[in-house]
């Protein structure tokens, strides 16, 4: 199981070893790993580049490590999706073969924070949106919702409605049409809200998606923040050279 020298770091090479034996099935999911002198030794490098590489492995979410436990495999993300379009939860879902749900926790609409005023442009008697809501697969908890928009911009009667689509209600009137969205990416470890909402382990980490949602006109008629479970979902994108 030695790895071979090559022009490469040699933590590198002990990443691309482990990923490998991981993929061969050698190293299966949730599997915990050998302990770190058995797996320096037997891949013939340092304990001290043994760390490194696992340091990288768990932050690409490929293991995870649990003090006093040991170092265990990751599950494989179910979903992933590529970011350059937008396209609902839902969708995802649906593409990995699942059924989609919705969980409604809370709704209600009150004045806007400063925040809400310098977001959406609106001034302080506006009332705003806010939605919390756990979208599932299969009937299991995977993505947690908060959603900000402008009353002015939903129909009237929209917090009497059990289920639909934000971007169906915002598009209703055909007023307004959502062109695109800025989306920014964080991965965050246990949260207090988040994490038991979603049945989450305390090791199991999450991806925050937040993304502004503008009109053609180029006003921010949506404010979302998912959080997705990192051990379910990975995102990509698709980077061009100029």
């Amino acid at each position: 199981m030695t790895i071979k020298v090559d022009h490469r770091h040699l933590y590198l090479q002990v990443i691309d070893r482990i990923k490998e034996d991981i993929e061969n099935g050698i190293f299966k999911e949730k599997e915990k790993l050998p302990s770190e002198f058995e797996l320096a030794k037997s891949l013939g490098v340092s304990r001290a580049t043994l760390r490194e590489a696992l340091r990288l492995l768990e932050e690409e979410n490929v293991i995870v490590r649990r003090h006093g436990v040991g170092t265990f495999v990751n599950s494989k993300p179910v979903f992933t999706s590529g970011i350059e379009q937008l396209s609902s939860i839902s969708s995802m879902i649906r593409s990995a073969g699942m059924e989609p749900g919705t969980i409604y926790l809370s709704s209600m609409q009150s004045l806007p924070t400063e925040e809400d005023m310098n977001r959406f442009e609106c001034k302080d008697e506006h009332w705003i949106i806010s939605m919390e809501r756990v979208r599932t697969a299969n009937g299991e908890p995977v993505v947690y919702c908060v959603d900000k928009v402008p009353k002015k911009y939903l129909p009237g009667d929209f917090l009497l409605r059990e289920e639909g689509s934000i971007f169906s209600a915002l598009e209703e009137s055909g007023e307004i049409r959502v062109s695109h969205a800025v989306a920014y990416i964080d991965p965050v470890g246990y949260h207090e809200v988040a994490s038991p909402t979603l049945n989450c382990a305390p090791e199991t980490s999450l991806l925050v998606l937040k993304q502004l949602h503008y009109d053609e006109n180029d006003c921010v008629v949506l404010y979302s923040k998912n959080y997705f479970r990192a051990d379910k979902f990975s995102f990509h994108v698709v980077r061009k050279r100029l």
